[in-house]
C-alpha cells in the first residue's frame, strides 16, 4: 500500500470510528426525555433507563443495549413514555412497575407535600433493585403491605422496601432501596392511608415523617428522624407519603 492510501485509509477510518462514538452517549450520559436529540444508544452493557420519566433518560449499568426515544406511543389505551420501560396497562392481579391501571389488592403510593405534591414512590431503576425514589405518574409502581413488609410487585417479582441501619446515633435520615431480600430492621403499615415506618432499635419522632433529597435527577426517598419540617436538611423536602387507590395513577 502507498503511503497516500495508507493515510488515506486511516483519516478514513478515524472519521467512522468518531461517527459511530458521536451516536452513543456515554456511560451516566443522557440518553433520551422529553426535546432530546443527543445519542439515544448506550455503551456495552449499559441500557438506556428512565430516571424521570418522561423527562430525562440515562445510561445505567444493565444487561442490554437500548434506544430511547423522546415521544410518546398509545398501546391499548394506555400512555407510555418510549424508553421509560413502562408496560401497557393491566387489570390482572399481577401489578408490573409503570402499570397504568391498578390491580387489585394493591396502592399506589404518593407524596402529599410541595415541592413533590404528587410524585409517586417507584425505583430509580423501573422495576429493578435501586434506590428507592418519587417521579412521574407514568412510572408509578404499585404496592402491598404484608407481615410488615412494603412490597413492590414488579411484573411478577416481589421488590421489598429496605431501610439502610443508621451508621451512629448522630444521624437524621435513612435511605430506602428496594431488594430482594425483605428489610429486617423495622416495619411498614398503612395508618389510614399514611405509610409509616417503625423500628425498636430506631428511634422515631413522628413514624409517617418522610425526607425527598436530590440527587442529580432522582428524587431520592428518605426515612425522616428528626421532627416534621424541622431542621430539615439541606436541599431535602419534607412529606408524608399517602395510598392512592385510584384506577390510575393521576397528576
Amino acid at each position: 500500500m502507498t503511503p497516500i492510501k495508507a493515510v488515506y485509509f486511516s483519516a478514513l477510518a478515524s472519521f467512522l470510528a468518531c461517527g459511530a462514538l458521536a451516536q452513543t452517549a456515554p456511560q451516566y450520559g443522557q440518553c433520551g426525555g422529553t426535546g432530546w436529540t443527543g445519542p439515544t444508544t448506550c455503551p456495552a452493557n449499559f441500557a438506556c433507563t428512565a430516571v424521570s420519566p418522561p423527562w430525562y433518560s440515562q445510561c445505567l449499568p444493565g444487561t442490554a443495549t437500548t434506544t430511547a426515544t423522546t415521544t410518546a406511543t398509545t398501546t391499548s389505551g394506555s400512555t407510555s413514555p418510549v424508553g421509560s420501560g413502562s408496560p401497557t396497562s393491566s387489570s390482572t392481579s399481577t401489578a408490573p412497575s409503570g402499570s397504568a391501571t391498578l390491580a387489585p389488592g394493591y396502592s399506589f403510593v404518593r407524596s402529599v407535600e410541595a415541592p413533590t405534591f404528587h410524585q409517586y414512590l417507584e425505583s430509580q431503576v423501573l422495576g429493578k433493585a435501586s434506590p428507592a425514589v418519587v417521579g412521574d405518574y407514568t412510572a408509578a409502581a404499585q404496592f402491598q403491605v404484608v407481615n410488615g413488609q412494603l412490597i413492590q410487585n414488579a411484573a411478577g417479582t416481589n421488590l421489598y422496601a429496605v431501610v439502610q441501619p443508621p451508621a451512629n446515633s448522630t444521624v437524621t435520615k435513612l435511605g430506602v432501596s428496594w431488594s430482594a431480600t425483605p428489610d429486617t430492621l423495622g416495619t411498614f403499615v398503612f395508618s389510614g392511608d399514611s405509610l409509616e415506618w417503625s423500628s425498636p432499635s430506631v428511634v422515631r419522632q413522628q413514624t409517617n415523617a418522610w425526607l425527598v433529597c436530590p440527587n442529580g435527577t432522582a428524587m431520592l426517598v428518605f426515612i425522616n428522624l428528626g421532627a416534621y419540617d424541622y431542621m430539615t436538611p439541606a436541599g431535602c423536602s419534607d412529606t408524608t407519603l399517602n395510598a392512592y387507590t385510584g384506577a390510575t395513577a393521576v397528576p
